[in-house]
């Protein structure tokens, strides 16, 4: 779209071969934007790449696991080298668990730290000279969980509020540069990320344990996340249940811990009572 500030911008989105970064890739394309997706599996990122080329589209693809500083480091350097310049980086790759903390195996938690806040800073750490100098948007998508811990998931409520604190930081020390920093946090959203949950001894999860029908689409998500990038909001809270779990935490945060332990132990196979 000729008239939307997204045309012709540099956008990199990690996670892009399926869920909300698939339907990033989408939105921005819809806007002009030449996208850069970036993903572990490089037959979906083929397979989506195609489809978007198909529609008009400028789109590159490089695969590679953002939990490996060399890799994240080498697609910042190759966007360089195809584009010379960086106006959006989106991190989006993510990966959640389902266990207790006291029966799960450290190293599932140190996997979700991996994966949902180092790839996010080694992403960020070789972009950010680039995006300073666009006054580009550095964006990260967080979680409700990022927000208020959820029993059940200790490693990705705490890779989520790692990420919020790192993108806070990087957004006050750059207050006089021009970066934009946002912070997304969908709600539940129907996609891949639960069926693709670690266990407690790291093993994949499979079917999800909650009904996706009533849920945000992975669709409607990113359509909003690219809005919010465009108008360069500082926040993003979605879904009714979830701003209004952000705010009794706030006003009420004890009676919260109930109402969330209550809600989390009603999912079907759930690991407390």
């Amino acid at each position: 779209m000729a008239d939307s500030s997204l045309n012709n911008k540099v956008i990199i989105i990690t996670g892009a071969s399926s869920g909300i970064g698939k339907s990033l890739a989408y939105s921005f394309a819809s806007q002009g934007a030449r996208l850069v997706l970036f993903a572990r599996s490089a037959d979906k990122l083929t397979a989506l790449a195609d489809e978007l080329v198909g529609k008009g589209a400028v789109v590159s693809i490089v695969s590679g696991d953002v939990s490996k500083e060399e890799d994240c480091r080498q697609l910042i350097h190759s966007v360089m080298e195809k584009y010379g310049r960086i106006d959006v980086l989106i991190n989006n790759a993510g990966q959640s668990m389902r266990a207790l903390f006291e029966t799960a195996d450290l190293k599932v938690i140190r996997q979700l730290m991996d994966v949902n806040f180092w790839g996010a800073v080694y992403c960020t750490k070789y972009a950010l000279p680039e995006l300073i100098k666009s006054k580009g948007s550095l964006v990260g998508i967080s979680s409700i969980a990022g927000k208020k811990g959820l029993p059940g998931r200790t490693g990705y409520s705490a890779s989520k509020f790692a990420l919020e604190g790192f993108l806070e930081t990087v957004r006050t020390e750059n207050i006089k540069k021009g970066l934009h920093v946002l912070v997304a946090c969908p709600g539940f959203t129907s996609s891949n990320i639960r069926a693709n949950a670690l266990s407690g001894q790291g093993n994949i999860q499979g079917e999800s344990p909650r009904d996706e029908k009533s849920m945000m689409t992975s669709d409607e998500v990113a359509d909003l996340i690219v809005n919010a990038v465009e108008k360069r909001r500082r926040d993003l809270v979605l879904t009714l249940n979830g701003k209004l779990a952000v705010w009794l935490n706030r006003l009420f945060p004890s009676w919260s811990d109930r109402l969330v332990y209550n809600h989390m132990a009603k999912e079907p196979d759930s690991p407390f009572k």
